[in-house]
C-alpha cells in the first residue's frame, strides 16, 4: 500500500502499480467529524428538533421550552453554530433568533459518506435522509 500526503489531501493506493486509490480531503473529513460530534448529544438533538419544529426561536424560548439554564442552552447552541448546523439572525429588537441549517449539515455528512463508502452509496443515503 502506497501513501501520498499533500497539504489537504491523503491519497492511498490499494496496491503497488494499482490505479485504484482512496483520496481523503482533510477539510471535508474535519467538517463532517465536527458535524457528527455536534449532533451526537441528546440535548443538542433536542435543540435541533425544537428549532426544526418552530423554524426560528430566541435562546430564551429554547431554554424555557427545554427547562435548561440559559448558559447551558447557549453553550450547546455555540457548539451547533461552530458545526454550521444552526445560525443566528438579528431581529429589530437586537435579539438573536436561531434556526437550523439542515442543508449544510447534510452536505457535510454526504461528503464524509462519499469519502468512506463511495459516491453512489452516499447519494442513496442522502435520498433516504431527506
Amino acid at each position: 500500500m502506497e501513501t501520498t500526503v499533500s497539504a489537504n489531501t491523503l491519497v492511498i493506493r490499494k496496491s503497488e502499480g494499482s490505479n485504484e486509490q482512496i483520496k481523503l480531503d482533510y477539510v471535508a473529513v474535519k467538517n463532517a467529524a465536527m458535524t457528527l460530534r455536534a449532533i451526537n448529544h441528546k440535548l443538542r438533538q433536542q435543540i435541533v428538533k425544537l428549532l426544526e419544529e418552530n423554524k426560528r426561536m430566541n435562546v430564551t424560548d429554547i431554554y424555557v421550552k427545554l427547562r435548561l439554564e440559559q448558559s447551558v442552552a447557549s453553550q450547546h447552541l455555540a457548539i451547533l453554530r461552530r458545526a454550521n448546523i444552526v445560525i443566528t439572525e438579528r431581529d429589530g429588537e437586537c435579539r438573536a433568533r436561531w434556526h437550523v441549517r439542515a442543508q449544510v449539515a447534510l452536505d457535510q455528512l454526504e461528503d464524509l459518506m462519499r469519502l468512506l463508502i463511495g459516491h453512489e452509496a452516499a447519494r442513496d443515503l442522502r435520498v433516504r435522509l431527506t
